[in-house]
């Protein structure tokens, strides 16, 4: 089994990253391979409108860092993505990420009951964190983004981990013990 996790934080070791890194170990401990991705610390530009994708290309147009992530992305069993909720979304990182994975996408993606061009069978983990306690705010957000990754990346499943009233210095336990689970009950 192998695991492509993309973290969408700039904090590299903030707590979204940490309840991805958790299920990466107990994946690892169960015998998974894995490949991690720090959005922050890659160079790689927005989506560029050019539509190469949607033509004359399979594969996005545009070459930099994001290309090693896609190609990770075609042969994972499971996709972890991980953000942080800023000002009611996704961080700009992971935004800027998700713009990208246009290029994914069958060129009649709009009409085409199987839209992506990654490999059918593929699960995914979603985890968001956010400071605010109230567990619901942003669900909408959750929803949108599990909608997105069951169609856009083919995944069966989309599961969900959603961290809130995470501060810098909070108590992470829950949230990890949750990572930990999903973990087992996706990799035994």
């Amino acid at each position: 089994m192998k695991i492509t996790c993309i973290l969408g934080s700039p904090r590299k070791n903030g707590n979204s990253a940490a309840i991805a890194g958790r299920f990466v170990q107990v994946a690892e401990s169960l015998g998974a391979a894995s490949e991690t991705f720090v959005l922050n610390e890659l160079k790689f530009s927005g989506c560029q409108a050019c539509m190469a994708c949607k033509g004359k290309l399979d594969t996005c147009a545009v070459e930099d860092d994001l290309t090693r992530v896609f190609a990770s992305m075609r042969t994972a069993d499971i996709i972890v993505a991980a953000t942080p909720v800023y000002s009611g979304y996704a961080s700009g990182q992971f935004k800027c990420f998700m713009d990208r994975c246009y290029s994914l996408l069958a060129p009649d993606y709009i009409t085409n009951p199987q839209p992506s061009r990654l490999p059918s069978g593929k699960k995914a983990v979603l985890i968001t964190s956010q400071g605010n306690p109230n567990p619901s705010l942003f669900d909408d957000l959750v929803n949108r983004l599990q909608t997105w990754m069951k169609r856009n990346w083919r995944a069966e499943e989309a599961h969900v981990i959603k961290g809130y009233g995470l501060g810098p210095n909070a108590a992470l336990e829950p949230f990890l013990k949750q990572a930990e689970d999903l973990a087992r009950s996706m990799c035994a």
